[in-house]
């Protein structure tokens, strides 16, 4: 009978902790740090399901994302956190992000009047190739809407001027409150964010671009590659940070053009390009794979 609040509370915490832990860290490079943190995982029994870690010796920086079972973990899950800084994050002097697959990162889409990128995103999400909720889509024009409302998504316009820009991103952030967003994707959105909105979600708000820049910069850039004769054509997806077009880079890719090419197969083929490294940015964001030290991401396997 002296064990029967000990079982009870062992039973409650299996009973909470489902699906998988996922820890990202960085630190110092320190002899040890790997044997520790599988230690104190195995050791509370959990099962660890992937590791993968980097050594930046240039920067003598520490990296690693590991995921474990939580099915017998003895540690509850809102202790985790707790024990984790006690135990390892103040003696390594780590910064670390724990998550748990059962949260479903939220996501909103923020787009201006090209559809390319939406409809390869939304085809993703129907398709329940990601672990991801999208509550709602965001435009500074209405050209889109038919698009969301063909997914059954809420469609949210804010005309932008320059006279009420900070109004207007100031009642965009206050619906993303109200809706849980925890990050933002710009898919060929034609605003800048502003440093207020950059700030409050810091590395989560993920562009796209042709990889031109800041080459054949302006309206037209498929144009003026096509007239200067470019070889190779590009795109680049990256978090959004206070100086524009410049923050860390999550994806790229490119392909190979001829003279062959016209205006229009560049066009079709950079737009190719843009929703399959778009995607493939936003897909290692919630699958939390993506931790940023200083200007540059580690990506991880």
């Amino acid at each position: 009978m002296v064990f029967l609040p000990l079982v009870t509370q062992l039973i409650q915490t299996n009973m909470d902790n489902q699906g998988n832990a996922i820890l990202l860290i960085h630190c110092q490079d320190t002899p040890g740090i790997i044997a520790e943190i599988t230690n104190f995982i195995t050791v509370n029994k959990g099962n660890i399901v992937n590791l993968d870690q980097h050594v930046d010796h240039g920067a003598n920086a520490f990296f690693m994302r590991i995921e474990w079972q939580l099915e017998k973990f003895l540690i509850p899950k809102d202790r985790i956190g707790e024990y984790f800084q006690t135990l390892y994050a103040n003696k390594y002097g780590m910064e670390f992000w724990l998550y748990f697959s059962g949260q479903k990162p939220r996501m909103c889409i923020f787009v201006s009047k090209m559809s390319h990128c939406l409809y390869d995103i939304l085809a993703r999400y129907s398709a329940g190739e990601w672990n991801v909720d999208i509550p709602l889509i965001i435009s500074n024009h209405e050209d889109l809407r038919p698009v969301a409302e063909q997914f059954g998504i809420p469609f949210h316009v804010f005309e932008i001027t320059k006279e009420n820009k900070a109004a207007q991103e100031a009642a965009e952030m206050k619906l993303l409150e109200e809706n849980g967003v925890t990050f933002i994707v710009l898919a060929r959105y034609m605003q800048v964010i502003s440093d207020e909105m950059i700030a409050r979600y810091p590395n989560k708000i993920i562009n796209i671009h042709h990889s031109f820049l800041p080459a054949f910069i302006g309206a037209k850039p498929y144009h003026q590659a096509y007239e200067r004769g470019v070889k190779i054509i590009g795109a680049t997806s990256h978090y959004v940070n206070a100086e524009l077009d410049a923050g860390p880079i999550i994806e790229q890719d490119v392909a190979r053009i001829t003279h062959k090419d016209s205006v229009d197969t560049l066009v079709n083929k950079g737009r190719d390009l843009e929703k399959i490294v778009l995607s493939r940015a936003v897909s290692k964001h919630i699958d939390r794979k993506i931790l940023v030290f200083r200007n540059k991401t580690v990506i991880f396997d």
